[in-house]
């Protein structure tokens, strides 16, 4: 789950746990600021992703290039 500010530190710990498990959903619906390295990661890990997202930014501009 990804939630409030995630920062540059959160990508490697977020892609390894989608490496270890590729099937795994990310819950990011209360995640308020995505860095974009944290960005990166889920543009080529492609997870799950049920629910919008909560940065404003992010939902409304890059969502359309991960699956839901």
């Amino acid at each position: 789950m990804l939630y409030g500010s995630c920062p540059v530190d959160e990508a490697e710990p977020l892609q390894r746990m989608l490496l270890s498990g590729p099937s795994a959903d990310v819950d990011w619906s209360q995640c308020t600021h995505l860095h974009t390295a944290v960005l990166q990661v889920l543009l080529v890990a492609r997870p799950g992703l049920g629910k919008p997202c909560g940065d404003p930014f992010v939902d409304r501009w890059i969502c359309g290039n991960l699956p839901r």
